[in-house]
């Protein structure tokens, strides 16, 4: 009975170490096809998609004050035409009621100095901002992830088609704001590049070669 036992006994603990050596094995290797799995994700579709700031939900307070536009991208040119004007220009969001939000905006155009005010609305059942006068646009608000830059915001800009058959966005463009008018060349160039991952091949950087307006 002795032996009988003992060698039941160095049976169950051949046993057991063939088991811990399989879940080790088994957790190597299924640590190994994760990390496989996350190349081929990112050699499938390698872009990097920003994150979504629903402005029903955000603390909305932290996006006021001065933003400087430094880039803006789209899939066609027309919808980034009217910035290549631009010298630079800045830009300051006030609450001026409750969800009520006015961007003022200050643009070097050569010599001259524009301002411009527009009148966003936050509204209940949207996850976006709404455009005094223009409710069939969507403006939405997405993190500075696209450019490495915590301290960066995009701004997202879409209107339907133009008719009821048609396919294609009448507007689709994403404009780039920093927090400093002297962000980094390679986080502008980060949000160029991944938007150029999302086929917005049509880009636009003003120059700032002029004094900010007052």
């Amino acid at each position: 009975m002795l032996g009988l036992y003992t060698h039941s006994e160095h049976f169950e603990l051949v046993h057991h170490r063939v088991l811990t050596q399989a879940a080790v094995m088994f957790k190597e290797a299924l640590s190994c096809f994760l990390y496989l799995s996350g190349l081929l994700q990112q050699a499938i579709d390698p872009c990097i998609y920003p994150e979504l700031l629903p402005v029903k939900t955000v603390d909305h307070q932290q996006y006021l004050g001065k933003w400087y536009f430094k880039a803006a991208v789209s899939h066609t040119e027309a919808d980034i035409q009217q910035f290549r004007a631009l010298d630079n220009s800045w830009f300051a969001m006030e609450e001026t009621a409750n969800d009520t939000l006015q961007l003022t905006g200050h643009m070097r155009i050569g010599d001259a100095c524009i301002k411009q005010t527009w009148t966003y609305h936050l509204q209940p059942e949207r996850d976006d901002l709404e455009l005094e006068g223009r409710p069939q646009r969507r403006n939405l608000l997405w993190s500075g992830k696209w450019a490495n830059c915590p301290d960066c915001i995009v701004f997202q800009e879409v209107e339907p088609p133009l008719n009821e058959t048609g396919t294609v966005d009448s507007l689709h463009r994403h404009m780039l704001y920093a927090r400093h008018s002297d962000v980094k060349d390679e986080l502008v160039t980060a949000f160029l590049k991944n938007a150029v991952c999302h086929n917005m091949q049509a880009s636009v950087r003003p120059p700032q070669e002029k004094e900010f307006c007052a």
